[in-house]
């Protein structure tokens, strides 16, 4: 166990993609990483160490974290873009909002406006439209995420693309909580 694997031999020192047996790619097949997570999941869950000494039930609780901390990773789509990235050696230079394109900036100010109109005027459909817009721009930029990633390991392109995705994930954010205080 001092080597970092598991009585079962999993490797906890291993990347992420590793540890669940699958190709570092952003297209990732979802169905073999919930098949994986559970076998895991199942190996080293703290309650099989119930009976177990003080020691490896400590440790089986850091190995249950570990797997779970790798699959929310992995499941979600702009955090196993950003792991990605930092596996490439990417600096996705997070917070310098001046490395974004202007026109880019200014449509999210817009955005974020309509946002803010529809909420002050409770318009609900107005929000479930901007809420349906903002997400077809995100499938258009995950598929393009796909596309920089896995095909043309263009990795300062798709940390663009990644920063560009975080600012329509906060946006979506905004919407869904205007949504839920207009349906309160």
């Amino acid at each position: 166990m001092s080597d970092g694997r598991s009585a079962d031999g999993i490797d906890f020192g291993a990347d992420h993609f590793t540890f669940f047996g699958l190709a570092p790619v952003f297209r990732i097949d979802s169905q073999a990483l919930d098949e994986r997570f559970r076998e895991a999941q199942a190996r080293v869950h703290p309650d099989r160490f119930a009976h177990a000494g003080k020691a490896e039930r400590r440790v089986s609780l850091q190995w249950a974290t570990r797997v779970n901390e790798a699959y929310q990773t992995l499941k979600n789509p702009l955090p196993r873009a950003r792991y990605l990235l930092d596996r490439a050696g990417q600096d996705m230079g997070q917070g310098n909002s001046a490395a974004m394109p202007p026109e880019f900036l200014m449509e999210q100010m817009e955005w974020r406006e309509a946002v803010a109109e529809a909420r002050q005027a409770r318009e609900l459909a107005g929000l479930e439209d901007l809420r349906q817009r903002v997400r077809q721009r995100m499938n258009e930029n995950y598929g393009r995420l796909a596309e920089l990633l896995d095909d043309e390991r263009d990795y300062a392109a798709a940390a663009d693309r990644v920063r560009r995705l975080m600012f329509l994930e906060k946006l979506l954010s905004e919407i869904d909580e205007g949504m839920a205080a207009l349906e309160e």
